[in-house]
């Protein structure tokens, strides 16, 4: 059921469109003349907008309002009411852009059916403009791990409400995923996503990105906040918002509205916000340069998104997620990794998270041959420049060491590259590698890797140890 704005001069034929639609289940809103009208506007744009052309003791007539409300409004559709002597005036409305027009006096089902119709064409409107709003973005979450299932749960408690949400952790972790993943859930899922990086942002555009703007010839620029009506605005990289900016939009989040940078209406928006940050922010309220009373506002629900360092079981099925996108996406072969490259990448270093690991895997992806499998072969011929020259390196100087103590050193590199893989659990490490538990202790020990035992709080084993690198 739509909400329907009602504007006429004359009471009784406000009055009974509105009993009418009532009835049908529609919410309704009158006003009889321009500045009741714009002001029901400006509180919330309506679903569609019935209206009379000629309105008397009015500062605008219906044309007038039409083309502000296109103007303004443009997903809004128009129907304009007209007295038999005026269908010329609503033909030309309609060249202008109202939807359609109905002839007073007017007929019952004749007016349902061209509202019906009208609410049909807003919906469709809506649903194209959070589309295009969304960018498509991903919003799945994959992965079996402890700290993904943790992250997850975290997010499927916060779906259904509208507290805001600060989400931190390092760059390419995942953090615009799981603010897509929280929309996705939501009840606003079918409103827009709209993002905003804040970090992209020249400062002195800022709030003409985030408010609009309205030109001399009142031609109206809508801002990311009025686009985001009714869904979800998500802030990523908020540490990097200008401090000038940061007490406007802490004026947003408490009055949920705001003035367009050169005008002077008032627009009203329905928002939950989204925040996202890589930065302490408390350390940057210290230095002050990040508002305190924003940082609460924002900190309503905190969430810790993990880095992959200690995500590396969530590796195999982030592979194959990434491969079946780029080959939906891209077209790219969609190919399978072996189970010795697989641990490769287990055993890697992903200082850029998640998002590192998708690049590799589309680099292979393009530059390697057209085989059905990937082997470990392949993934160290296509290796970066600099990881290559590492590796030699570092072949380099094993070759200048006594044989013990170049044994001594691939041993740690190996044990420590496996335990990293296992995400510090010992008992897997031991398992892999061949060993007993008490004896992969020992050989630890010799080597000068410190151990302490605890509860393992990531892989839900009691029988996990953390690695203190020496």
């Amino acid at each position: 059921m739509g909400n329907i704005l009602i504007v006429d001069d004359e009471k009784d034929i406000r009055h009974l469109i509105g009993d009418i639609l009532t009835d049908e289940g529609h919410s309704t809103r009158l006003a009889a003349n321009s500045t009741e009208c714009i002001s029901e506007i400006n509180k919330s744009p309506p679903d569609l907008l019935i209206l009379d052309i000629w309105l008397k003791d009015s500062k605008m007539d219906g044309i007038d309002i039409l083309k502000i409300a296109q103007r303004d409004n443009p997903s809004v559709p128009v129907v304009i009411i007209s007295g038999h002597g005026n269908i010329e005036i609503a033909v030309a409305a309609i060249k202008q852009g109202a939807y359609d027009f109905i002839e007073k006096p007017f007929n019952t089902d004749q007016l349902l059916v061209v509202i019906n119709r009208a609410l049909e064409v807003s919906g469709l409107r809506k649903e194209n403009s959070a589309l295009r709003l969304s960018e498509y973005g991903n919003s799945e979450m994959v992965g079996q791990s402890g700290p993904f299932k943790t992250l997850k749960n975290n997010l499927d408690k916060v779906t259904k409400s509208n507290g805001r949400l600060l989400l931190s952790g390092p760059p390419g972790a995942g953090k615009e995923v799981a603010a897509r993943y929280v929309h996705k859930k939501s009840n606003r899922s079918l409103s827009p996503f709209v993002t905003l990086n804040c970090a992209s942002i020249e400062s002195n555009r800022m709030e003409e990105v985030l408010f609009g703007f309205q030109r001399d010839n009142h031609e109206v620029v809508e801002g990311l906040l009025e686009q985001a009506h009714g869904g979800i605005v998500y802030f990523d990289e908020i540490a990097d918002m200008p401090i000038g900016t940061q007490s406007k939009i802490l004026r947003v989040l408490v009055d949920q509205q705001f003035i367009r940078l050169g005008g002077t209406d008032v627009v009203r928006v329905d928002l939950r916000v989204i925040s996202s940050t890589t930065k302490n922010l408390k350390a940057l309220i210290a230095e002050g340069k990040f508002r305190e009373e924003l940082y609460h506002r924002l900190n309503v629900v905190p969430i810790e998104v993990p880095s992959l360092e200690v995500r590396r079981d969530d590796i195999p099925d982030l592979v194959v997620h990434f491969v079946r996108e780029l080959n939906e996406q891209q077209g790219l072969i969609n190919r399978n990794f072996s189970e010795e490259s697989i641990t490769y990448l287990q055993s890697m270093k992903w200082p850029g998270n998640i998002r590192q690991l998708r690049n590799y895997i589309e680099r292979i992806l393009i530059l390697g041959p057209a085989e059905e499998e990937i082997t470990l072969t392949e993934l160290k011929q296509l290796e970066e420049k600099n990881e290559v020259s590492k590796n030699e390196t570092k072949t380099q100087d094993v070759a200048t060491l006594p044989l013990r103590e170049a044994r001594e050193r691939f041993e740690k590199d190996y044990l420590l590259t496996q335990i990293s893989r296992f995400g510090g659990n010992i008992s897997r490490t031991a398992s892999f590698v061949g060993m007993e538990r008490s004896a992969l202790h020992r050989k630890l020990k010799s080597l000068n890797i410190k151990t302490k035992n605890k509860v393992e709080e990531l892989n839900d084993d009691n029988n996990s140890t953390d690695i203190e690198f020496s």
